[in-house]
This record gives structure tokens, sequence and C-alpha cells, in this order.
């Protein structure tokens, strides 16, 4: 296990163990904290899960944590691992079972007082169209054949049915679709579990939540995003539902048949890899594309759903109940990208795990409509905290190859939240607050309860401290809708 006297600081904000540290690291260990945060990386295998990735083949700079790290499967939750082409490696593992979980923002012109008291009827109705629960199948119909033009399109595929807007595509990371997915490379057994779950929430952490916004740090940024202080808003979080996580399962044991054609060795099995250059890597990388794609589909179906809601609950009683989206980020993926790495452009592997894209100002990448100002990140917090809007900054390009944290991170296992909290307390507690709460499961409710997560202000503080993301708006919930 690392212990303190094996990490040196580099600044307020930033931690490094040594290659010296151990003799198969490539590169150091960096991961941002402050002296909170830190003590509670210590307390589980995180930071040694971060240490086992700076041995990846492949891998340039080092190895970087987010201060939201946690334990995970092969790399810790908030991790990011950049691989030089064309023989560094990709790994399943350094992505996740739920790829492309991420998270939707959408806004309204309502403010907190319009909304109010019709809130109990507009929880109720996103709850009864935005099907959520573990393995719970959605009211989308796929003919035969669409599930594939879905994973290879993406969010085009849900502009095509009726489900999208142009403007929610452009303001979607890789404006919702991922080239060069490829259903071919994904199993039968992950489009079965697919199928019926298009446009559905799932369960664990994944949420929907009616939030105000409670504070504006950036008034120019908030501006040029739509949001205002009082503003009524709409946060989605989930992924690929089944379907990706079967696609993460397949392709770990697929590696953990081949790794060894390549001579790879590892000091722990779950970090599982193939060069991105070999047939294993690339068929991953298309599977993964599509399961990607998928989510992206979900997220903007889930906002149909949404949009639907508002209309059944607040047609004719409010000026305006419609929503427009500032922007769809992932936080489980890899990417075939360009940085520079000691004066050189060079084109790596990003693998993002529980940390989010942070592209700064001028990324051809971005939106025309945020390109000058850098890219949106989106950051929920813990059921009943705040959650915060930041955007990407010149510092995550120099520092973290474009990359930020993705939320508050766990203190605390599902199983120990559940021994811990009682559910039907805590959703007493979060209404007495004045949080609308819908939940299909008080054991569910209980493992997402906010004492198992650290707290996202701090998290959010180090990031903006750090300068790898600044603050823009601070958002707090008046109804949460769970599985």
């Amino acid at each position: 296990m690392v212990s303190r006297r094996d990490f040196k600081r580099i600044d307020k904000y930033l931690y490094e163990v040594p290659p010296s540290y151990r003799e198969d690291m490539r590169v150091p260990a960096r991961f941002y904290a402050d002296p909170e945060l830190l003590e509670g990386a210590l307390g589980d295998k995180s930071l040694e899960q971060l240490v086992n990735t700076a041995t990846m083949p492949g891998i340039v700079k080092y190895a970087l944590a987010m201060p939201d790290i946690h334990q995970g499967y092969g790399f810790p939750i908030g991790g990011v691992v950049a691989t030089e082409l064309p023989d560094g490696v990709i790994s399943p593992g350094g992505v996740g079972y739920d790829i492309n979980c991420g998270v939707r923002l959408l806004a309204t012109h309502l403010e907190r007082e319009e909304v109010t008291p019709y809130l109990d009827d507009l929880a109720s109705a996103l709850y009864a169209n935005c099907p959520s629960g573990v393995g719970k199948g959605g009211n989308i119909k796929l003919k035969p054949g669409e599930l594939e033009r879905l994973v290879e399109e993406g969010a085009r595929w849900a502009l095509g049915r009726g489900y999208a807007t142009q403007s929610d595509l452009e303001r979607t990371e890789e404006r919702g679709c991922l080239e060069g997915a490829d259903a071919s490379k994904v199993s039968q057994r992950a489009k079965d579990r697919g199928k019926s779950q298009v446009g559905t929430l799932g369960a664990g952490n994944h949420f929907i939540e009616i939030d105000v916004v409670a504070e504006v740090f950036d008034e120019v940024a908030a501006e040029r995003m739509g949001l205002f202080p009082g503003q009524i808003a709409v946060q989605i979080h989930c992924g690929s539902r089944g379907f990706g996580h079967q696609v993460c399962s397949d392709y770990v044991k697929r590696f953990q048949k081949t790794i060894h054609q390549y001579g790879i060795k590892l000091p722990d099995r779950e970090l599982v890899c193939a060069p991105l250059s070999s047939p294993e890597g690339q068929d991953y990388l298309a599977a993964m594309k599509a399961a990607a794609n998928y989510a992206f589909a979900n997220r903007q179906v889930l906002t149909f759903h949404i949009r639907r809601s508002f209309e059944q609950a607040l047609a004719g009683k409010v000026k305006d109940h419609h929503l427009y989206q500032i922007y769809d980020i992932a936080h489980n993926m890899a990417k075939v990208e360009e940085h520079e790495i000691d004066g050189r452009r060079v084109k790596v592997c990003v693998h993002r795990k529980g940390a989010t894209r942070a592209f700064g100002p001028g990324s051809p990448v971005l939106p025309d409509v945020y390109r000058d100002i850098g890219q949106p990140v989106l950051v929920p917090g813990s059921m009943g905290t705040a959650s915060w809007v930041l955007l990407g900054t010149e510092g995550s390009m120099a520092q973290t190859f474009g990359s930020t944290c993705h939320g508050a991170g766990r203190t605390m296992s599902r199983a120990k939240a559940k021994k811990t909290v009682w559910g039907a307390e805590l959703r007493d507690e979060l209404e007495a607050e004045g949080i609308h709460v819908r939940a299909g499961s008080m054991a569910g409710l209980a493992e997402e309860a906010p004492a198992a997560y650290k707290d996202v202000d701090r998290v959010v503080e180090v990031v903006h401290g750090a300068g790898i993301a600044s603050k823009v708006a601070r958002l707090v919930p008046i109804a949460v809708i769970k599985g």
C-alpha cells in the first residue's frame, strides 16, 4: 500500500509518487488533492491502483488521478492515462464497465418560484416517463437491424427518430457520435441486453435531477451557456446500460486470453490490455465506440422523455416550459487525441475513467458557441448535494491531457452504505430539505446517500485551484429521480 512517506508534494494541490518507488513504474504517478481528500485516498487501494497504471506499456508523461479518486476495477476511478500510438495499449479497465457514463445538462427560461407549485407533479411525471431501475426496459421498440444503426450513429439515430434537435447534437461531445463504431465487433449477448434499454436510467448512482442555479462565478461563461441565478435546470447522469457492461466484460475475457501474445506483464490482471494497433485493440476500440454511441442515444431519448414530462406538468401553467441543452459530456472513455508532450505533438490514446474531458479555449473540436471560452465540464454531486458547471482551461491541456474531475467520488462502498443508512429515513430527510424524491428502492436510495461520497465542493476547489478547470456555476437539487 502507498503511504505518506512514498510521495512528495509538487504543488499546493498536486502530489507525486516517483518512478523510483517501484522498479516496474515507467512514469511518475501524480494525483490532485487537498489534505483531507488525500487522507481519504489513503484509506483504500486507489493510490496503489494508480501506481499500477504507471506500468502500462506505452504510457507517456505520468499516470494521473483526479481528487475524486477511489478504488475501481484495475484503474482507480478518477484515473487518466495516455499511451502513445501505435504501440501503446488500450485497456477496458481504463474505461470502465459503464462505457460513456456521462452527464447532460438541460436548462429552462424558468425561475424556481414559477415551478415550485407544480414541482410534485413534475417529479412524478419524470419518474413515470423515464424508466429506471436495475435491468429496467424502456418503451422504445427497435426494428430488426435498428440497434446496429443506433450504436453506429449515436445521437444522429435519435435525430432521425425525432428524439433530438440539431442544437442538441451540436452541444454534445463529438456531436453525439464517435466515428468508427462497429456493431459487428459487439457480441450478440451485448445486443440482447441493450435492445430493450434505450431511453432508460438504470440504477446505482444514475439519476435525473431538477436543479436550481444557486451561484454564478463566471458571468461571461454563464451568459454564453444560457445560465442565470435562480434558474431551473435538469441533469441526466447515466450511460450505456447493460450494453456497455457486456462489451467491457467480453473484451476483458478476450484480452486475458491473448495478452501473453504481446509479452505484456502487469502487476494486476484487472489492467489487462492490448496494443491499440493490434487486432484485439482495434476490435475493442470499435466496440467501445459502439457502446459510447449507445449512451449518447440513451441520454438523448431520456432528454425527449424529460421534455415531454415538462410539457405534461407545466404546459399552460408557466410562460415557457421548453428545455434547451447546455452540454453533454462523457466521463468513462478512451479516445485517440493529439497532445503536446515535451514540446512535440503526439498522438495518444487517452483513458479517462471517472474523469471528464476538459479541453481549453481554442480547441477545434468544441462547438462554435464555446470555442473561445473552453469546454463546459459537468460535475454532478451526490444525491442531495450541489453539482457544478466548470470550464476546461489551458492548464488542463498542459497538465492533464485536457482532463479534470467527474464528480464527488465515493468514500463508502454500496454494501456499507446500505448497512449504515436507512433509505426511508434518508428520503424523509431530503424531503424535509425541500428536495422531492422519487425512487424505486429504499435500499438503492441508501446506497447513494450523501454520506457515502466526498464533498463535491472540496473536489471542485482542488481542480479550480490547480488550474485544471474553472468555476462557472453551482447548482443545488430540488427534485431527484432514481431507480
